[in-house]
């Protein structure tokens, strides 16, 4: 007889079941792991708003970073951790910009 016709009984795939787990895993944080992703989400987005016109090299990346960590944690405020995405990334444009057209002078000192 060959074994690989011979049905293997008993054996079941789990694999579905793994993945389950953690995607409720993540569906059903604690209040304390939501509450932290809050923060981070309103941080980010309170980062990025002076980040617009102020120290642009500074809180653009920050708000970007704290924005990406609330969304992988799962908060329940991605409206906001989305909105400090974009604007730390509009920071970092805005940044880009105004560095190319001063042709790399950030601040002129000398008029």
């Amino acid at each position: 007889m060959s074994t690989a016709a011979t049905p293997q009984y008993g054996r079941q795939d789990t694999s579905h079941r793994k993945i389950d787990r953690q995607d409720a895993g993540r569906r059903n944080a604690g209040p304390r792991e939501t509450a932290d992703a809050d923060g981070l989400a309103v941080a980010s987005f309170l980062l990025g708003l002076p980040g617009l016109l102020l120290f642009n090299i500074v809180l653009g990346p920050l708000a970007i970073t704290l924005a990406t960590l609330a969304l992988v944690r799962g908060t329940s405020r991605r409206g906001r951790a989305v909105l400090g995405l974009v604007i730390g990334t509009a920071s970092l444009v805005i940044l880009a910009v105004t560095t190319a057209t001063s042709h790399g002078v950030l601040m002129d000192f000398s008029s």
